[in-house]
C-alpha cells in the first residue's frame, strides 16, 4: 500500500515540494478555519485544507516553498502552526493539559456565574444593594474567564477579520458595558432596585436595568459548550488515537544467536525477531519458524485467529495466541500496514466532504453579516421608537445566536467518528467524496478470484470406484501430488494430509509434462503400489481407463468449470478427484447484503464461462450477470460500458489486474488481502478478506453522509430559526448564549452516535 508523502518535522529551510500536515492553535470556530486556508491559498503553488475539528491543515506545496514559509503565513493571521514531530503525535483532538485548564475555568466560572443569575431572576433574593455583588462576582467571569474570547477578537480585529470570538466578545462587553453606564450613571446602582427576569425581554426604561447576568451566563455556556465540545471532539479521534497506539513498543530480536530485547522502532527490514504466546508482532514480516494461531482481529475485523506457519505473512500489531513464532522483517515503521491504515484514516478525517465546501462559504461570510444585522436591528428598534433597552437587548441576542460554531462542526466531527469506526471494524474509507458516491452506487461489480472465491485451488469432490477405500487413495495420490509443485497437486496433498496424516515417501517421481505425474508409493502393508494421477488420457496409456459413471463424474465436473484429476494403479482407475477454487463461506450473505442495500451484483472474471456460472449459482448470482473470459486488460471496458448504459459502479478487487478497473470505477473497494496497487487504486479498503465487510463498508459510509446531512440541516435551521426571534426582540440575551452552545453539543453528539454502528454480522 502506499501513500502521499509528509514532510518531516525537521524540513530544512529549502524544499523540493510535497505534503505536510501543520496542527494549527487559536482556532475558535469554523471562520477561523475559513481564514486560515484562504490565507494559505493565496500563497503561490500551495494548495491547503483547514479542519477545524482536528484542529489540522493538509497543505501541498511546489518547489521553491518551505514548511517554516508554511508556518509564518498561518502566524500572520494570529494563529499557530507546529510540524508534527510525528504522525503518533498527532491525536486530531485537543490534548489533556488544555482540557483541563477548560475544565477548571468552566468550574471557576460557574462557581461565580450562579449566584449573579440567582440574583436576576429571583426578585425575592434581591436585598439592598444586591447588584453590587453582582457586579462584584461579575467582573471577574467578563475578564479573565472571558479573556480567550476577547484575546481572539483582538487578534483577528488587528488582522481585519471577524470571527465567531468577535460576536461573543461584543456581546459580553456590550452587556457588561450597559451593566456598568446603568449602575453608575443610571439608576440602576440605587438601594432597594429591583428587576424581574423574564423570558422575552421587556419594554423598561432602559437605564434602571442591569444585564450582569447575561454576560456572566452567556460566558458560562459558551465555556461549558466549548469544554463539551472539545471532550466529544477527543473522544471522536480516539479511534484513530486507538489505532495509532495498537502496536508493540519493544521487541526480541534475534542478534548471534540470543534475544536482545529493543525498542520497537529500533527494528529494521532484514530483523529476526521472537513473538511468545500472547505477545503483540512487532512489525510487519514473514514467519521464519513456528506455527501458531494469530489474531488479527484489531486490523481486520476477523473474529477468528488465523493459523499461521513457515512462509506465511504476518501484519504488526496482531497477537500471537498460539505457539513460539521467528518472524523475519519485511516491513518497518512508517511502511508498516498499521501505519498505513493510521494515514488513511488521517487523510480522511483531514479531508472534506462536498457538503461541508458549502457550510465552509457560508461561514468565511457569516460574522460580518451577523454585525451588520445586529447593527440593523439596534437601528430599527430605535428608529420605530423603542427605548435603549429594548434595542440594545435585541442586538446583543443577534450578536450571540448567531455564532455559526455548529456549521463548523457539522462535517469534521462526523467524518472523525466515521472513519475512526470504520478503521475499528477493518474498513478504510480514503476521503469524503467516497461518502458521496456510496450513496450513488447501484450496481457492484465483483471480482471472482480472491473476492468472491478464496483465490486458492482445494479438494471438492472425491469419487471413488465401487469396492475403492477413500483413506487409501487420498494416501497414495496425496502422497505422489505432494512430491509436485503444481497448485493443483499441492490442494491434493493438503487434503490428503490433513485426511489420513503423514504421507509416505515417494520412489520413481516422474512430472509428465502436460498429462500427470506417475510413481512408486507404498500402501499401508508396505507393498508398493504403481500410482498415475492426472489426465484421463495418462491412465488410458497406461490401460487403466476409469469405469463409466467415474466418466460421467469427472465430465460433469468440467462442465461446472473445476478441474477434474483421475487417479490409478495396478492397471486400474480407482478414483477421480475434483478440485476447484472454493467459494468463501460468507459470499453468498455477502451478495444477498449487497442486494439489500439496493445495488444489482455483478461477477467479473477471466475464468471459463462455465466455472463462472457455477460461481454465480453458488452465491446467487443470475447468469445473465455473469461476465466471464474477460482479459485483465478488459476489465476498464467492461466497467465503462456499464457506465455507459446508466450504472453507478462500485467495484471490488483484490489483485494487480483490478487496479484500473477500480480506479475507473464510481466506486472502487479493494480487499485488504490483495495487492498493494489495488488497494491504492481504490476508495475503500476492506482490511479482512470477508466480502460481507463491502456491504459494511457502504452502511457505514451512507450512515455517516446521512448524519453529516443532518448535522448541517439543524445547523442551518438553528440560525435560520433563531436570528429572526432575536432580532425581533423576543429572546433574552443569555437564554441565546444557552442555545448557541446547545447547537454545538448537539451535533457532537448527534455525530458521536456513529460509534455504535454494528456490522451486520457482528
Amino acid at each position: 500500500m502506499t501513500t502521499s508523502t509528509s514532510t518531516p518535522a525537521a524540513a530544512g529551510p529549502t524544499s523540493g515540494g510535497g505534503t505536510v500536515e501543520l496542527s494549527i492553535g487559536g482556532m475558535t470556530c469554523a471562520s477561523c478555519a475559513a481564514r486560515i486556508e484562504k490565507k494559505l491559498n493565496r500563497m503561490d503553488g500551495v494548495t491547503a485544507t483547514v479542519n477545524y475539528a482536528t484542529e489540522k491543515a493538509k497543505v501541498t506545496y511546489v518547489d521553491g516553498v518551505t514548511p517554516q514559509e508554511l508556518v509564518a503565513t498561518v502566524e500572520t493571521a494570529g494563529y499557530t502552526a507546529v510540524l508534527p514531530p510525528s504522525p503518533s503525535e498527532a491525536q486530531g483532538s485537543p490534548q489533556p493539559d488544555a482540557l483541563t485548564a477548560l475544565r477548571h475555568r468552566v468550574l471557576a466560572t460557574l462557581l461565580l456565574t450562579l449566584p449573579v443569575v440567582a440574583l436576576a431572576m429571583l426578585p425575592a433574593l434581591q436585598f439592598d444593594y444586591w447588584q453590587w455583588l453582582s457586579l462584584t462576582l461579575a467582573a471577574p467571569v467578563v475578564t479573565w474567564a472571558a479573556w480567550p474570547f476577547h484575546k481572539a477578537a483582538w487578534t483577528n480585529l488587528r488582522h481585519g477579520a471577524a470571527t465567531m470570538d468577535t460576536l461573543i466578545c461584543l456581546g459580553v462587553l456590550a452587556a457588561f458595558g450597559w451593566s456598568l453606564y446603568a449602575l453608575f450613571l443610571g439608576g440602576a446602582g440605587e438601594r432597594g432596585m429591583t428587576m424581574p427576569f423574564t423570558l422575552v425581554p421587556s419594554r423598561g426604561t432602559g437605564t434602571g436595568e442591569i444585564y450582569l447576568e447575561v454576560a456572566a451566563g452567556v460566558t458560562l455556556f459558551i465555556l461549558t459548550g466549548r469544554y463539551l465540545e472539545a471532550r466529544a471532539k477527543r473522544r471522536s479521534g480516539a479511534a484513530l488515537h486507538a489505532l495509532l497506539s495498537m502496536g508493540a513498543k519493544d521487541v526480541a530480536v534475534l542478534r548471534d544467536g540470543s534475544e536482545t530485547r529493543l525498542p520497537v522502532e529500533q527494528l529494521v527490514v532484514g530483523d529476526e525477531f521472537v513473538v511468545r504466546p500472547g505477545e503483540k508482532v512487532a512489525t510487519d514480516g514473514v514467519i521464519v519458524s513456528g506455527s501458531s494461531a494469530v489474531d488479527a482481529s484489531m486490523l481486520t475485523g476477523e473474529p477468528v485467529p488465523v493459523e499461521v506457519r513457515p512462509g506465511d505473512p504476518v501484519l504488526g500489531a496482531t497477537i500471537n495466541a498460539g505457539g513460539r513464532l521467528v518472524v523475519r522483517a519485511s516491513r518497518v515503521g512508517a511502511d508498516t500496514q498499521l501505519a498505513q491504515m493510521a494515514r488513511l484514516v488521517e487523510d480522511a478525517q483531514n479531508g472534506k466532504a462536498a457538503v461541508q465546501r458549502l457550510a465552509d462559504r457560508v461561514s468565511a461570510v457569516f460574522v460580518p453579516v451577523v454585525i451588520a444585522l445586529a447593527a440593523a436591528t439596534l437601528g430599527f428598534w430605535l428608529g420605530n421608537g423603542a427605548t435603549g433597552e429594548v434595542a440594545f437587548t435585541a442586538a446583543v441576542s443577534v450578536l450571540i445566536i448567531a455564532c455559526p460554531c455548529a456549521l463548523g462542526l457539522a462535517t469534521p466531527t462526523a467524518l472523525m467518528v466515521g472513519t475512526g469506526r470504520g478503521a475499528q471494524l477493518g474498513i478504510l474509507i480514503k476521503g469524503p467524496e467516497v461518502l458521496e458516491s456510496t450513496r450513488r452506487v447501484n450496481t457492484v461489480v465483483l471480482d471472482k478470484t480472491g473476492t468472491v472465491t478464496t483465490g486458492r485451488m482445494a479438494l471438492v469432490g472425491v469419487h471413488l470406484a465401487a469396492g475403492e477405500d477413500r483413506a487409501q487413495v487420498l494416501r497414495l495420490a496425496g502422497a505422489l501430488e505432494h512430491a509436485s509443485e503444481h497448485p493443483i497437486a499441492a490442494a491434493i496433498a493438503a487434503a490428503a494430509a490433513a485426511e489420513v496424516g503423514v504421507l509416505p515417501d515417494v520412489d520413481g517421481f516422474t512430472n509428465l509434462e502436460g498429462l500427470g505425474v506417475q510413481g512408486v508409493v507404498p500402501d499401508v502393508d508396505g507393498s508398493p503400489r504403481a500410482v498415475l494421477v492426472g489426465r484421463t488420457r495418462l491412465l488410458e496409456e497406461w490401460a487403466q481407463a476409469l469405469p463409466a459413471d467415474l466418466e460421467a463424474r469427472r465430465a460433469a465436473a468440467e462442465a461446472d468449470g473445476k478441474t477434474a484429476v483421475a487417479v490409478g494403479w495396478d492397471g486400474v482407475g480407482r478414483a477421480v478427484l475434483v478440485v476447484a477454487d472454493t467459494v468463501k463461506p460468507t459470499s453468498a450473505q455477502a451478495i444477498a447484503q449487497l442486494r439489500e442495500l439496493g445495488l444489482r451484483p455483478v461477477l467479473l472474471t477471466g475464468d471459463n464461462e462455465a466455472a463462472a456460472r457455477a460461481v454465480a449459482r453458488e452465491v446467487g448470482i443470475s447468469d445473465a450477470d455473469v461476465i466471464a473470459e474477460v482479459l485483465p486488460a478488459d476489465k476498464v471496458d467492461v466497467v465503462k460500458r456499464l457506465q455507459a448504459e446508466g450504472a453507478v459502479v462500485a467495484m471490488v478487487g483484490d489483485g494487480v489486474n483490478d487496479a484500473a478497473a477500480l480506479a475507473q470505477a464510481d466506486l472502487g473497494l479493494s480487499m485488504g488481502t490483495g495487492t498493494d496497487v489495488a488497494i491504492e487504486a481504490s476508495d475503500l479498503t476492506l482490511a479482512g478478506g470477508d466480502l460481507r465487510a463491502a456491504a459494511d463498508a457502504i452502511r457505514l459510509s451512507r450512515r455517516t453522509l446521512a448524519t453529516i446531512k443532518g448535522n448541517l440541516f439543524w445547523a442551518f435551521a438553528y440560525n435560520v430559526a433563531a436570528l429572526p426571534l432575536a432580532a425581533a426582540g423576543l429572546m433574552n440575551p443569555m437564554l441565546a448564549g444557552a442555545a448557541m452552545a446547545v447547537s454545538s453539543v448537539f451535533v457532537v453528539s448527534s455525530s458521536l452516535r456513529l460509534r455504535r454502528f454494528q456490522p451486520l454480522n457482528g
